[in-house]
């Protein structure tokens, strides 16, 4: 699994031009899934994005100090099979190294269900949906992450 992780002010997903959802102050996760993924990538991910020391202290003295649980910040999810796209040969990107569209849903559907069991101001996009997200990148602070090789 892959995961860019961004530090927001506030963020949206607007859904195929008809609903928007929307967080404030946290992150936003875009989370691409390979074929080779299971849960216990999930179940790693999970804990490492909610642990992830990537807002400022109160007092500013360090600007790496406090999770989105410490800050009680908000999460919001998107699919994004795209963080998986090799363009090392030629102009159009080889995706596919992404997982299969089942495969990637059941655990897109599973990591949204984890990670709402443990911290509950999760707000997602829409699986395989044309979606519009805005961003205001605080930082700005982007990380990327991918789990431990099997």
């Amino acid at each position: 699994m892959r995961a860019l992780i961004q530090r927001v002010t506030e963020a949206s997903v607007s859904i195929e031009g008809l609903s928007e959802r929307s967080i404030g102050k946290g992150i936003v996760v875009l989370l691409g899934i390979t074929g080779t993924d299971s849960e216990k990538e999930v179940t790693w991910l999970i804990e490492k994005i909610l642990t992830l020391r990537i807002f400022p202290s109160d007092d500013r003295t360090s600007e790496f100090d406090r999770s989105v649980e410490d800050v009680g910040g908000e999460i919001l999810v998107v699919s994004q099979f795209t963080l998986y796209g090799n363009v090392r040969k030629g102009r159009r990107p080889d995706f596919s190294d992404a997982a299969g569209t089942a495969d990637a849903r059941k655990l897109y559907d599973r990591f949204v269900e984890l990670l709402t069991q443990r911290f509950p101001r999760v707000t997602t996009g829409e699986f395989q949906a044309t979606m519009l997200v805005k961003i205001h990148n605080q930082g700005p602070v982007t990380l990327l992450l991918d789990t431990p090789t099997p």
